[in-house]
């Protein structure tokens, strides 16, 4: 399938690892050009390299909880590829534990980065984009079913869901869709982290991967081929939907 991609021209946050690089992977291999933005300069220029350099990626220093961050991102790949399509918007997981036992300023930063954070980049960019443009906003399952242990997690990720739908309600008859996607376990540096933070990583992974119905954890290019192929034109009818990318791990139907 030509999933249109070619030239096409995406934004896409938290990507110089982890599932948002694994979609510049994608992206970038169909034809499609990228600006990768990420708090590290060094990794997301690396990252960029790796992608092919200024003719295919470019890298931006960049945190979303500065309110200038969307604005700068939209001007970025005007300015370097001269057209906007769509982006990818990720932040780092929050930090694990139990709702009842974090914090108020862990729930503040939390706020100010994963809900906050992604909401103004997700109206900024929607406002800049052309018909058929396409946002992909990466989620949780958390946003369908509490996962144990990731309280503030539980707490955020289900009214990005209800934000994302209501924007994409906005938007629509603009052309311009909006898509949660819901990683499951999938071997990121995030989910390595979690594993060992139990104190026996090894059980954890074996747990993770026994309730999953495919009996393995999720690479991260499964997740990018999805998330590019909303992001494309071939996906132009999905819009306020919420997408698991999980192995089949979400019970309900």
């Amino acid at each position: 399938m030509d999933l249109g991609l070619t030239d096409r021209v995406y934004v896409l946050t938290g990507a110089s690892r982890g599932l948002g690089y694994a979609t510049a992977q994608s992206l970038v291999a169909d034809g499609a050009r990228v600006v990768l933005s990420a708090r590290d300069p060094e990794a997301v220029a690396a990252a960029a390299k790796r992608l092919g350099g200024p003719e295919h990626a470019v890298g931006v220093t960049a945190d979303l909880t500065d309110p200038e961050t969307p604005g700068q991102l939209v001007a970025a790949a005007q300015q370097h590829f001269g057209r906007l399509d769509g982006a990818l918007i990720s932040v780092g997981g929050p930090p694990a534990g139990n709702a009842a036992a974090i914090s108020d300023e862990q729930w503040r930063l939390s706020f100010e980065t994963v809900f906050l954070g992604s909401i103004r980049a997700v109206r900024t960019i929607a406002a800049a984009l052309p018909e058929g443009g396409a946002i992909g906003l990466v989620l949780s399952t958390s946003a369908r079913g509490p996962v144990p242990g990731l309280g503030i997690s539980n707490g955020l990720r289900p009214g990005l869901v209800g934000a994302a739908k209501d924007i994409a309600d906005d938007y629509g008859p603009r052309g311009v869709r909006v898509v949660g996607l819901l990683p499951g376990r999938i071997l990121t540096d995030r989910n390595r982290e979690l594993f060992a933070a139990t104190g026996d990583p090894e059980r954890a992974q074996a747990e993770a991967v026994a309730i999953i119905p495919l009996r393995r954890l999720g690479d991260p290019g499964e997740f990018g081929r999805v998330a590019a192929f909303v992001l494309s034109p071939a996906a132009s009818y999905l819009t306020g939907i919420t997408l698991p990318v999980d192995g089949g791990a979400l019970r309900g139907l």
